[in-house]
């Protein structure tokens, strides 16, 4: 009789700590695996920086531009010199994509695009922003 009620004992503390890792695993993978994607057209830019500011931080010291630019919202200000499709290019050196075609932006305009810093490419010399969004 007491073996019986020892081992119930025992298979109530299995089950709750069972629960207990259950639960927290479903509450992990909510909160760091499935989140929502991030609306960059909606967050505030943390930096405002012009095209030429730009290049000069990530050419001067990558790492350190990295640091403060990556996975960053930033608005960057310059002229338009190539528009393909979704794609833009500011001062030929930053890469620019959008969600959707940008037939009204033309070459030669002077507009301030707003964006996650996404990288430097130091074989081509070129950043590139993603999520981007004309800044009015």
């Amino acid at each position: 009789m007491f073996y019986l009620i020892g081992m119930k004992k025992r298979n109530i503390k299995i089950l709750v700590i069972v629960i207990a890792v259950t639960i927290g695993i479903v509450l992990f993978f909510n909160n760091y695996i499935y989140q929502d994607a991030r609306d960059i057209a909606t967050e505030k830019a943390v930096y405002t920086i012009s095209a030429q500011e730009l290049i000069a931080d990530y050419e001067n010291d990558m790492q350190a531009a990295d640091v403060k630019y990556l996975n960053k919202t930033i608005v960057v200000e310059g002229k338009i010199t190539k528009v393909v499709d979704s794609l833009i290019t500011i001062n030929s050196t930053i890469f620019c994509t959008f969600n959707n075609d940008n037939q009204l932006i033309s070459v030669d305009e002077v507009l301030s695009v707003k964006g996650r810093c996404i990288g430097y490419d130091e074989l081509f010399g070129e950043v590139k922003l993603d999520q981007c969004s004309i800044k009015e």
